[in-house]
């Protein structure tokens, strides 16, 4: 099973709405392919029909083959639909392939199975294919209930709790170098306390 998450960024609303456009393109391109496809998750954009960021599931044979030409930038050329007249053509989104998840993680997640909810037929509502998993050290935790087999569905969690421990060391790293520049930039305006100066690394200036 692949996860790729498609993302408009912080770009305005047509970038939005490729993400609508190439998520479409993309489900329909799996189905013809014989490969399975499930939304897990998704942000809306400000206008209906839009998406800030989708995140997919591609599962059997040619999976892993789709989800590498699919990762990347994607470029969509269009005048846009919602301020006619604009100069720009060219809107921009990005296709990241989530990493598989270490073989260790699996042990550090507490599952715990119930029955699904909402649509899915008679069938889906009789057992207990519902999956809550829980990440112990972090206390992160997802249901998933997108298929009928629990041991699918354990699998799905899986990936998404790996997922999510992704972004939020991406999150934490990307908070940790915004304070290395401020550091920096603090630094260069608040009047160094020693100075030193060449290969040598001689000192010019003592605090």
């Amino acid at each position: 099973m692949e996860l790729l998450q498609l993302s408009a960024a912080q770009g305005p609303e047509e970038c939005a709405l490729a993400v609508a456009k190439a998520l479409a393109y993309l489900v329909r391109q799996a189905r013809a392919a014989g490969i399975g496809v499930d939304v897990l998750e998704s942000e809306d954009g400000g206008r209906p029909g839009t998406f800030r960021s989708v995140l997919v599931s591609l599962d059997g044979d040619g999976a892993q083959a789709m989800a590498a030409a699919w990762e990347g930038s994607i470029q969509w050329t269009c005048p846009s639909p919602y301020r006619p007249g604009h100069p720009r053509k060219n809107w921009f989104i990005g296709v990241l392939r989530c990493e598989p998840p270490a073989a260790s993680l699996a042990s550090e997640i507490r599952f715990e199975t119930t029955r699904s909810s909402g649509p899915g037929g008679q069938h889906v509502n009789k057992t207990e294919s519902a999956v809550r998993a829980t990440h112990v050290a972090t206390g992160i935790t997802v249901k998933v209930q997108t298929e009928r087999s629990q041991h699918a569905n354990k699998r799905i969690a899986t990936l998404l709790i790996a997922h999510r421990l992704a972004c939020r060391d991406a999150a934490l790293h990307a908070a940790q170098r915004a304070q290395r520049r401020q550091f920096h930039h603090q630094v260069e305006r608040g009047g160094p306390r020693r100075v030193f100066k060449g290969d040598a690394f001689v000192p010019v200036k003592a605090g």
